[in-house]
């Protein structure tokens, strides 16, 4: 079922948090779903920021308030600020990046810790376009996502590939778990009414790699 753009005000709103660990490219996943940009330079995430995309999914409208955080260990204490009124989340990993694949792992622990079954989980193994130097094998993340009723997504901001499935399937299961007289709790808080978009380039990062860090 394809998604399209939806006009108009009302519908469901609902809160998705991106978490993972700096560098994997959340902000460039972001960036091309909801603006189809991409920057090779690698976008560093100040605390947060967030961007709004309308869906309209078998007719029902959906606005989706996407929350950016910072992948940096600082940051970490600041997660439940932006996580702890989400209705999904989706954890990224680089796939060259065995560690950031465990942080992906300790996250999940800490959302279910917080908000239980309640919140749809996607784990987005991203910069497959860097395949040849992948650390991270698809069955072994495949396997872990089974076992925490996560889905699991191979995506590229670089080539624009998997991120439209992804977002489309996180916000499916969340329309499915929303009560249908509830108007949701997505991004109306004073903390989520700020759309402060902080991103400074790091030109250091574009040559450590030839995809940049946010592919």
């Amino acid at each position: 079922m394809a998604a399209t753009s939806a006009g108009g005000g009302g519908g469901k709103n609902f809160k998705v948090v991106l978490l993972g660990e700096g560098c994997v490219g959340k902000t460039s996943l972001v960036l091309r779903y909801v603006e189809n940009k991409f920057n090779e330079k690698h976008l560093t995430t100040l605390q947060a920021s967030f961007l709004n995309k309308k869906l309209n999914i078998g007719g029902k409208r959906v606005n989706l308030a996407i929350w950016d955080t910072a992948g940096q260990e600082r940051f970490h204490a600041l997660g439940p600020i932006y996580y702890r009124d989400s209705n999904g989340a989706i954890l990224v990993y680089d796939i060259t990046d065995e560690d950031s694949f465990t942080k992906v792992k300790n996250w999940v622990k800490e959302l279910r810790k917080m908000l239980g079954n309640d919140i749809a989980l996607c784990i987005a193994g991203n910069k497959i376009d860097l395949e040849k130097q992948r650390n991270v094998s698809v069955a072994e993340a495949e396997a872990y996502a089974a076992t925490v009723g996560a889905k699991h997504y191979l995506t590229s901001a670089k080539l624009n590939k998997g991120i439209e499935e992804m977002f489309l399937d996180v916000s499916k299961r969340m329309l499915e778990a929303s009560p249908s007289d509830d108007l949701s709790k997505g991004g109306t808080s004073s903390k989520s009414s700020r759309k402060t978009v902080t991103i400074v380039e790091d030109d250091e990062a574009q040559q450590t790699s030839s995809g940049g860090c946010c592919s």
